[in-house]
């Protein structure tokens, strides 16, 4: 599965927002009906895992930690502690619930950004401005490509 685009969106008085419709027909027919939510770890948004992209991420994460080191158990009982299951109902909403929305400053206005194998949901007003200038974007992005070009040269 693979999400991208920018999508508006409004949630209703409960807390439900239709899944934008290419965001849907992607998830319907990799036979997904329901999935994980939870805050992103850096920034103030919410992300929406299908269940496939989930359990990857968590078998991921599982296999770089050391069951029996504390603080790893910590990490992971923090990653999962915070993450909700949600279904697609029949209309194609989610309910995001009250404590998810407080996390990422959500009021009612939303835009879901497609992120490869994850949605994010952002509060509207805090992509009034870009993430980054087009001039760093520009320069991160050349020095990325240009890394990457000369470690497969070698």
């Amino acid at each position: 599965m693979r999400f991208i685009g920018n999508i508006e969106a409004k949630t209703d008085s409960k807390g439900r927002v239709f899944l934008p419709a290419c965001f849907r027909r992607i998830l319907q027919a990799g036979g997904c009906d329901k999935v994980m939510l939870r805050k992103d770890v850096y920034q103030d948004c919410l992300v929406i895992y299908p269940e496939e992209s989930w359990n990857r991420q968590l078998d991921l994460l599982r296999s770089r930690l050391d069951k029996w080191n504390a603080k790893h158990q910590m990490i992971f009982r923090q990653f999962v502690a915070d993450v909700e299951e949600l279904n697609i109902d029949s209309n194609g909403r989610i309910l995001l619930p009250k404590r998810y929305m407080n996390m990422a400053a959500i009021k009612q206005e939303v835009r879901f950004i497609g992120m490869d194998d994850t949605i994010e949901i952002w509060a509207k007003e805090k992509l009034e401005k870009p993430f980054m200038t087009p001039e760093d974007f520009g320069h991160e992005l050349e020095n990325i490509m240009t890394n990457a070009k000369n470690s497969s040269n070698e």
